[in-house]
């Protein structure tokens, strides 16, 4: 997915917009930007959404207002600030990069246009009908990180001896760890290649996940794509090299990050 991608359904979604929404809001339309996680580690993907935004002609505080509710990691905040977004009336809902973002706000309102971009396939997440109509008022883009799952696991296996077991690390709180757990298994299971599975959902599991990798002596770590893990990338490639364990990533970034 690129940012003028997603942009371009947002702008979309922005043609859209009810009279009756703007005869409530007789000042400027409200964009609602939403994520599960944090702030931080995140401002230039905020920027990057205002440039996108700009470019379509929306410009922040000049004729429309972006607001951004970030629930800082902890998934049972979502519901609240989506119905904040919903109890205000907000023009349109972006959830860019976040399954549970995105889900929660179809479950609270069926009128407000939502867009959303996720890294898994959204039909199987329950968020669209079908990729060519996505149905409701939900739209937006898939950019297919988590169907790359079982191709990382590949790549690991070529690096360690036959038979060692990788471990995968997962967010238990996040909507798509079955379904990537279960790509992975498939692919695990047409080349007989092992794997177990642990599960981090805050920063203090994620350290103490370290520990009991190198217990086991974990010979490769597949991190699971998840906004958590995003947005932990500098500590979990620190510890990654701490406890000398080979891991595989989502993307680029988060091997540099810690470089």
């Amino acid at each position: 997915m690129t940012r003028r991608e997603f942009i371009t359904l947002l702008g979309g979604a922005a043609a859209a917009w009810p009279l009756a929404s703007h005869a409530q809001q007789p000042t400027m339309p409200v964009v609602g930007f939403l994520h599960e996680g944090s702030s931080d580690g995140r401002a230039h993907f905020a920027a990057a959404f205002r440039e996108g935004l700009s470019e379509a002609g929306f410009v922040d505080r000049r004729n429309v207002v972006i607001e951004y509710r970030w629930a800082q990691d902890q998934f049972d905040r979502v519901p609240a600030l989506v119905a904040e977004f919903v109890q205000r009336q907000v023009a349109v809902i972006a959830a860019p990069g976040s399954a549970t973002a995105a889900l929660a706000a179809k479950a609270a309102t069926s009128t407000i246009p939502i867009v959303f971009s996720v890294g898994s396939d959204p039909v199987k997440l329950g968020l669209v009908d079908s990729l060519n109509r996505p149905g409701a008022n939900i739209t937006g883009v898939n950019y297919f990180s988590q169907d790359l799952g079982p191709k990382r696991l590949g790549l690991l296996r070529e690096l360690i001896p036959a038979g060692a077991d990788v471990v995968v690390l997962v967010n238990p709180k996040s909507p798509i760890t079955d379904s990537a757990l279960k790509d992975l298994q498939a692919a695990a299971d047409a080349v007989g290649q092992q794997f177990s599975v642990l599960h981090a959902s805050n920063n203090q599991e994620i350290y103490a996940a370290f520990p009991a990798m190198a217990q086991r002596r974990a010979p490769a770590l597949v991190i699971v794509t998840d906004p958590l893990f995003t947005s932990r990338r500098v500590q979990l490639v620190t510890l990654a090299t701490r406890y000398a364990i080979p891991a595989i990533y989502t993307s680029r970034n988060s091997r540099k990050s810690a470089v």
